[in-house]
């Protein structure tokens, strides 16, 4: 991780891996295994006092949202939880650190929440109970545009459309069967999709969004500008070429979540969602365990169910006979995983706030910063082509708009600007200082004097993202690419996504994945983790 002054050249990528690096933006996963600190690949947990009320134990190995909220499921059901982390704190890619100096409170990975607020297991777990504030900023979401207003993305369908012109009518049309049946519709997308949908009429309505691609789809739905770069930004969180089949259904889910819940983000940073999620195992029994990298199964204590909170290089990767006796067909499906563009990203402190052309962009907790439609279509395609875009996709987060604690004590006077771009997977610039430089033009692009506001920059490379958190191979914050069917039917056709071996004897146990890499994929929802520990519990009950 590099910390530069705005005028001072910026730390070579390439030495990234040797760097202390900080995790990754996005909803990534929770840290694969490294070199163990002992013999045996994983530090085993001290001694505890914990009563034993349940004969059955899991072990999940990382703490991302996903394996947590496993963690909390399985400890809630009277389990015995033990989970290993690799890194001297919990939460993966879901953490916040002061890395912009003392007061500064910075989001390492995912920075605005539409699925955390409207997750249906962060609900069912109580999270608000355990510490967790959402707080709403005016508009979830903006997107500059040049020589004219920037797009706004209002908590309120209707009120997006009034400010679309002549695309208002076929806005709400595209958009209405998701916010009007908001519950109904992540219940049919936040899980397996080889499945009976529970609400089959309802992901009938919203197919014709969801099928073609973004830039298909718009084209096609809308004339002017505004809602051209308004839906396709919001496609763009699917991290792949927008004329793929499938990206619509991004644009318009994303959407739809910032007109319903907003794009909140946590009081105290995304580390408040970890925190409420560590909150929940403990008061239920179960035990963190930090600076405890896993490489062999062996090494864990013995277990009905080990969960793995890994993308499936790290799965492949582990020792241990439960490792070496998975079916060829399984080896194979996790074997020809993908990955995809990768993120770089630059945190900013600031003297003062953005000064937007368009003063109603300071008033977004998250702004897309790329220009038209078409631009960032270009520069989306460039990515995944391996090529780095002169004008790159930014996602620019100002989270201290809604959250006024993100600079305080000594950093109560400046600025915290979280940004990263999408860059080409595993992208080492050709000169220090190359891809936060491209950052800061678009940014200056739409708000002049940007950068003479800059009192420090601190700066995260793909390979940096990777050395901190090997599940973020190449810089790629969604575990895996989001394109073709892999964006579907995660970690490939089966119709049984979390199971990685069946029955056997006791010792690591059954395995079961319970990353980002199984359904529904990216995102801090927890929902991957959810399905796994519940597949477990079905799993358990069944045999008892």
């Amino acid at each position: 991780m590099g910390q530069h002054s705005p005028r001072s050249a910026a730390a070579a990528a390439a030495a990234a891996a040797a760097a202390a690096p900080g995790p990754g933006p996005g909803p990534g996963p929770g840290p694969g295994p490294g070199p163990g600190p002992g013999p045996g690949g994983a530090r085993k947990p001290a001694k505890t006092s914990r009563p034993e009320t349940n004969w059955r134990r899991a072990a999940i190995i990382g703490s991302g949202p996903n394996g947590l909220t496993a963690a909390a499921i399985l400890a809630k059901a009277g389990w015995q939880v033990d989970v290993y982390e690799q890194n001297s704190t919990p939460g993966g890619a879901a953490r916040s650190q002061a890395t912009l100096g003392p007061g500064t409170i910075v989001d390492l990975g995912a920075a605005g929440h539409p699925f955390g607020v409207a997750s249906p297991i962060f609900r069912e777990l109580e999270l608000e109970q355990h510490g967790l504030e959402w707080l709403h900023s005016d508009f979830p979401l903006a997107h500059p545009l040049d020589t004219r207003p920037a797009a706004i993305l209002h908590r309120d369908l209707d009120a997006t459309a009034a400010e679309l012109g002549r695309d208002a009518k076929a806005w709400q049309r595209i958009h209405r069967p998701v916010t009007s049946n908001i519950d109904a519709q992540l219940e049919n997308l936040l899980g397996p999709m080889l499945r009976w949908p529970k609400h089959p009429l309802r992901l009938a309505a919203f197919a014709p969004s969801a099928l073609p691609s973004a830039s298909a789809l718009t084209k096609f739905a809308f004339d002017g500008a505004p809602a051209r770069a308004l839906f396709m930004g919001s496609a763009a969180h699917a991290i792949a070429p927008l004329d793929q089949v499938f990206t619509g259904a991004f644009g318009t889910l994303f959407g739809s979540l910032g007109q319903v819940g907003g794009w909140p983000v946590p009081r105290g940073g995304t580390q408040a969602i970890v925190d409420a999620l560590v909150s929940v195992i403990k008061s239920a029994g179960g035990l963190i365990h930090t600076g405890a990298e896993v490489r062999d199964l062996r090494a864990l204590p013995e277990v009905d169910a080990t969960l793995l909170n890994l993308t499936p290089r790290q799965v492949l990767k582990l020792q241990g006979p439960q490792i070496e006796g998975l079916r060829a067909r399984t080896r194979g499906r996790l074997g020809r995983w993908r990955y995809g563009v990768g993120v770089f990203k630059v945190d900013f402190l600031l003297r003062e706030p953005v000064p937007w052309a368009d003063a109603r962009v300071g008033q977004a907790t998250t702004v897309h910063v790329v220009g038209s439609a078409g631009e960032l279509q270009r520069a989306e395609a460039l990515a995944a082509a391996g090529l780095m875009p002169e004008k790159p996709f930014v996602m620019v987060g100002q989270q201290q708009v809604a959250d006024p604690s993100r600079a305080s004590g000594p950093a109560a006077e400046y600025h915290v600007i979280w940004t990263y771009a999408h860059v080409p997977h595993g992208y080492v610039e050709q000169r220090p200082g190359e891809v936060a430089e491209r950052i800061e033009q678009q940014v200056e692009r739409f708000a002049p004097g940007f950068r003479d506001l800059i009192v420090f920059r601190n700066e995260t490379s793909p390979a940096q993202l990777e050395a901190e958190n090997p599940n973020l191979i190449g810089g790629d914050v969604a575990g895996g690419a989001m394109t073709g069917m892999q964006a579907l039917l995660r970690p490939g056709f089966t119709l049984d996504p979390y199971r990685l071996s069946g029955a056997g004897a006791r010792g690591s146990g059954r395995l079961y994945l319970a990353s980002s890499a199984a359904p529904p994929g990216a995102g801090v929802h927890g929902m991957p983790g959810a399905w796994a520990a519940r597949a477990v519990l079905r799993d358990f009950t069944s045999i008892q």
